[in-house]
């Protein structure tokens, strides 16, 4: 079986994102899709898998709504220079990948894992013996494929392992509603800890929103 290319990994991130989040279905466009997100900050994106200079200037300069954002599997590097006035930079990603499989994931003392789906959606929330919040993910299941969203730890929690904990909850759960690839797209601060679990980079990705005057 052919390895998926960044063009299909990309349209699986982006079919299991808008149901982690509740947005649009994908429009198709010639140089990738368009989703519209429907958030103060964030009203629609636009995602190339693959951008060329010409479609992005185009992009940029038809866009007058603040709360565009682009999404950009490039290097910030090779970008820049496509880019107009009043487009700020969110932290780069990373497009990661892993196969999924069955785990077994152990809860730290002083600690509870409870999880729960709900609307094609598995959620992970990891709470203090108490009751205090301490770390959360999600995990959106399309078909083959099973798309991580949205992985936090409290400051006050990191280093004490819950983010491992959720990310092989996630893969479980992945594993256990029939998918077989996970598919996340990492900040810098969590690539180190996907690659320490097995997630491979696929490609880098520019992260990019409009706001005029800010």
């Amino acid at each position: 079986m052919d390895e998926p290319t960044v063009n299909e990994l990309v349209r699986a991130w982006v079919e299991g994102w808008i149901v982690s989040r509740g947005a649009a279905d994908p429009v198709d466009e010639p140089w990738g899709w368009s989703v519209d997100v429907g958030q103060p900050k964030q009203v629609a994106r636009h995602v190339l898998p693959d951008p060329v200079e010409a479609d992005v200037r185009k992009l940029v300069a038809a866009t007058t709504a603040p709360g565009t954002w682009l999404k950009l599997f490039a290097d910030e590097d090779t970008v820049r220079p496509w880019l107009g006035p009043g487009w700020r930079y969110d932290l780069p990603g990373y497009l990661m990948t892993v196969p999924l499989a069955a785990e077994r994931p152990v809860v730290p003392a002083g600690y509870t894992l409870t999880g729960w789906w709900r609307g094609g959606v598995f959620r992970v929330l990891v709470r203090t013996g108490d009751g205090h919040y301490a770390a959360r993910g999600q995990l959106a299941v399309t078909g083959a494929t099973a798309v991580a969203d949205q992985i936090e730890t409290d400051p006050g929690h990191r280093r004490r392992g819950l983010g491992s904990l959720v990310m092989r909850a996630l893969r479980d759960a992945g594993h256990r509603a029939g998918a077989t690839t996970g598919i996340l797209v990492a900040t810098p601060e969590g690539r180190a800890l996907y690659s320490a679990l097995g997630w491979s980079v696929r490609a880098p990705m520019a992260s990019l929103f409009y706001a005029p005057g800010a």
